[in-house]
């Protein structure tokens, strides 16, 4: 039983792993394993990137009419500034001469 022993401790001194396989010499159904793992991640990173794909397009569209709705809003306000400067065009120059007239007695 000593030699058993010391058969053991023997080979755990010549740096044995005790089972463990290094990875260069893992069988190869694990790399198989590894490989369908990584296909299934990146099936699954391929859904997520369509689905955002998707999400963009769907905001670039909103955008777009959104885009059209802020030009015609911005024709209305153009419109009204200067319905508005011409009003107020008008009064200051019915102003300006009753302003005037006392400067120049």
């Amino acid at each position: 039983m000593a030699s058993r022993s010391g058969n053991a401790d023997r080979t755990l001194a010549m740096g044995g792993s005790g089972g463990a396989t290094r990875p260069s010499m893992a069988p190869q159904a694990s790399g198989g394993v590894v490989k369908a793992r990584q296909l299934s991640h990146l099936h699954a990173q391929l859904a997520q990137l369509s689905a955002n794909l998707a999400d963009t397009e769907n905001l670039l569209r909103m955008t777009s009419v959104q885009a059209g709705a802020m030009r015609g809003l911005g024709s209305w306000h153009g419109g009204l500034f200067m319905a508005a400067s011409k009003v107020l065009g008008e009064e200051s120059v019915k102003e300006q001469p009753q302003t005037q007239q006392p400067n120049q007695r």
